[in-house]
């Protein structure tokens, strides 16, 4: 509420000096009435390109150093440093580019303002500067495309070479459910239309399926650091996005058909809680919710960094909602967790 007050204190006070400008323009008795541009005008057009072009400038540096905090730690998979390469490297271009682009729109806006006796120079068209402004942008991007297909085609490398672990990713309005393997690493077969809730077929596994009898479904994902993992992805009900900032993984759920994603966690959950970024974040993110908790608000309590599963396309009303806390921990301690998971079979068979 105090934001939107503050804006319309703004949009007023605009208005206001807006108003008053109009009015002093009126009080002057040499004022023209003329709605063509004039000399004067021009020059004046010209000093305010350049200020604008401060600005730009200005509200780019002050975002650098307000914001750059904000971003996400250190990419938290294996091929997350190729990722954020590509996404670097993209992001400088564009950034040099920008800013010599717009320092020269403005200079020639400027230089070349209209000026009463000057008649303009017109090129019908010029091959070399054409041609210039052409192939830098065609290297570039062609360089780009290469780089961000060499890449895809790496990160997409979902085999069953390296004995990776299997998880089903079971999306559905508003929440996430997985479900592993098993011993046997083989998930069974599944349909929607077998969904049985009162029999606890939360995810329509094929009960005739015999691989499907060592499947665990749970809501909270635990992963072992080292060891790639293969997502199948499915959803019950509309198009959702499986979405892990901090391996730099995304993969759409669509209906009716499974998709597949791939990546080898690198940094444990405890490790990546020591890390800089992340000790400066909670910190942050505390000292907010302690303030919060001074006003008797809600969701106040203390916050500690955990990893995260979330949808990244507008699926409902409680699309924001939709998380699952992800935990990467050794393989020793992923073990004893999974020793401690009902298979399907042993749910059915405790609710009958």
């Amino acid at each position: 509420m105090t934001t939107l007050l503050t804006l319309a204190v703004l949009i007023l006070v605009a208005v206001a000096i807006w108003q008053m400008t109009k009015i002093f323009e009126l009080s002057q008795l040499k004022t023209e009435n003329s709605q063509v541009a004039n000399d004067e005008d021009n020059k004046y057009n010209g000093y305010l390109l350049f200020a604008f072009l401060i600005f730009i400038y200005g509200i780019t540096i002050f975002s650098f150093w307000k914001y750059t905090k904000v971003l996400l730690p250190t990419a938290s998979s294996a091929h997350g440093a190729e990722y954020d390469s590509l996404m670097l490297v993209s992001f400088v271009i564009i950034f040099i580019v920008q800013t010599l682009t717009q320092a020269l729109l403005h200079y020639f806006g400027y230089k070349y303002r209209g000026k009463k006796g000057n008649k303009a120079l017109f090129y019908a068209d010029n091959d070399k500067l054409e041609f210039i402004w052409t192939i830098i942008p065609v290297i570039v991007l062609a360089g780009l495309i290469l780089w961000g297909l060499y890449t895809w085609t790496t990160i997409m490398d979902i085999n069953d070479e390296d004995d990776p672990l299997i998880v089903e990713l079971y999306a559905q309005q508003f929440n996430w459910t997985a479900r592993y393997a098993g011993v046997d690493n083989v998930l069974g077969g599944a349909n929607v239309r077998m969904i049985d809730i009162d029999n606890a077929n939360v995810l329509g596994l094929d009960e005739s399926d015999n691989y499907g009898a060592d499947d665990i479904i749970v809501k909270e994902l635990h992963l072992p650091v080292g060891r790639k993992v293969n997502f199948k992805m499915r959803s019950q009900d509309v198009l959702h996005s499986a979405y892990m900032p901090h391996f730099r993984a995304q993969m759409n759920c669509v209906p009716g058909m499974i998709t597949e994603f791939s990546f080898t966690p690198i940094t444990t959950t405890a490790e990546m809680r020591l890390n800089p970024d992340v000790v400066d974040k909670v910190k942050r993110t505390n000292a907010i919710r302690a303030k919060k908790a001074a006003n008797g608000e809600d969701n106040s309590d203390p916050w500690e960094f955990d990893y995260i599963l979330l949808c990244n396309k507008i699926c409902g009303k409680s699309h924001y909602n939709m998380q699952m806390k992800i935990i990467v921990e050794t393989e020793e301690e992923y073990n004893e967790w999974l020793k401690e998971q009902q298979t399907f079979k042993q749910t059915v068979a405790s609710v009958q």
